[in-house]
């Protein structure tokens, strides 16, 4: 499994539940159920729109407000790329 100097996958077929336990573990980061709901939906949004969600859009799928209050207390900081990296979805741009 390759993945670039971000740690995102290079090639997003690679991905599977092992290998994003495995990229968690390298880096330090648990997986715990909740996030891996939102990774699991953020791949389904990915799979019907062909792009990683707006934070914004994203929260909204969870009823949460347009600032995603609830999202950055479970990831600190920038929810979608880390939703995104440990889901083997390209890195997203704009709000994230």
């Amino acid at each position: 499994m390759d993945r670039d100097a971000d740690g995102f996958l290079i090639n997003t077929n690679d991905w599977s539940r092992d290998v994003m336990s495995q990229m968690a573990k390298e880096d330090g980061f648990v997986i715990t159920d909740e996030i891996e709901k939102y990774i699991m939906k953020a791949r389904d949004m990915f799979n019907e729109t062909g792009t990683v969600p707006a934070v914004r859009v994203f929260a909204k799928e969870f009823g949460m407000d347009r600032k995603a209050k609830e999202l950055y207390e479970v990831f600190e900081s920038g929810p979608m790329k880390k939703i995104a990296k440990y889901g083997g979805l390209p890195k997203p741009t704009g709000c994230v």
